[in-house]
């Protein structure tokens, strides 16, 4: 089932927050290409900088040089076939950001007041036109607050790091399950608790616990939310 042509015209923006191995990244990519919209995943963009820090040697706690790093890159998000690849000083690095060190650095770095606000201009900018997913941490409550359709994902953090190290293990990755958890908790405590656009659920977004659900039936609760916001 797909929206019709002329449904699409009113061109929604759809907000998907939630923490990691949550199912955001699958589902909205799915979700856009029901509704032939773009997909954004905006942590792809906090990931790009967090391998510029690392490739420069900067620490990702030292906030000042962090900064003065974002203020020369050029983070760019390229539309491929309905999703996008990214680009780092017009480099493409969308695999090389998708390693457990950039994984663990990228909360450090997003904290940073000039990096957020940097990447949520280019975000806004991406998403003004609407017909859009965006997938994130603060889509819903700083981004887009506006956004007409929002979703909050959620799953047991058991079952998130066992689909974490599932997608680690088809790119070469070995990880130990327990670690992962460990590890997820440790950051979705940081990103709860960050003073810059905390990783929160917007008092309007729609709760959806992804836990025993396919992805299909995580596509299928979306597409079905953005159908109702159309009629």
């Amino acid at each position: 089932m797909s929206i019709h042509k002329s449904e699409t015209l009113k061109r929604l923006i759809i907000a998907i927050d939630g923490p990691a191995a949550s199912g955001k990244s699958t589902t909205a990519k799915l979700v856009a290409s029901r509704l032939g919209y773009l997909h954004v995943d905006t942590g792809a963009m906090y990931r790009a900088m967090t391998l510029k820090v690392l490739e420069k040697g900067i620490n990702p706690q030292d906030a000042r040089e962090v900064a003065l790093e974002a203020r020369r890159t050029r983070i760019r998000l390229i539309p491929k076939e309905g999703s996008f690849r990214v680009e780092l000083d017009g480099v493409d690095v969308s695999e090389k950001i998708r390693t457990p060190v950039v994984t663990k650095a990228a909360s450090a770095v997003s904290m940073v007041p000039e990096v957020r606000q940097l990447m949520v201009e280019e975000q806004r900018a991406m998403g003004k036109q609407g017909a859009i997913v965006l997938e994130g941490r603060d889509i819903g409550t700083v981004v887009f607050p506006k956004a007409d359709v929002k979703i909050y994902m959620l799953a047991h953090p058991r079952e998130r790091a066992v689909r974490r190290s599932k997608e680690l293990a088809a790119k070469g990755i070995a990880t130990e399950i327990d670690e992962l958890e460990k590890e997820m908790a440790e950051r979705d405590n940081k990103d709860s608790n960050r003073s810059i656009s905390p990783l929160t659920r917007a008092d309007d977004a729609i709760l959806l616990d992804t836990t025993d659900l396919t992805i299909e039936e995580q596509v299928e609760f979306i597409v079905k939310k953005a159908k109702e916001k159309l009629s």
